[in-house]
């Protein structure tokens, strides 16, 4: 998932971003309702956005150093 994340460009990212946020409330909210079974899908949807965050991150720094030089 990695790989597939660092190829994208940072309009991309910020949508994918967005999108799994959205999922995140979602399940957020199914679980407040006890309709959520599968509790390990949480984790999986807060780690792929500290990915996506990790991603963009590195991207403005990349470009930070580009740009100084």
């Amino acid at each position: 998932m990695i790989k597939e994340l660092k190829t994208k460009n940072a309009n991309e990212l910020k949508e994918k971003l967005a999108e799994l946020q959205k999922n995140q409330f979602d399940l957020r909210m199914a679980k407040g309702n006890g309709q959520l079974t599968k509790n390990h899908v949480l984790k999986e949807v807060r780690r792929d956005i500290a990915r996506v965050k990790t991603v963009i991150r590195q991207q403005q720094i990349e470009a930070n150093k580009a740009g100084n030089k």
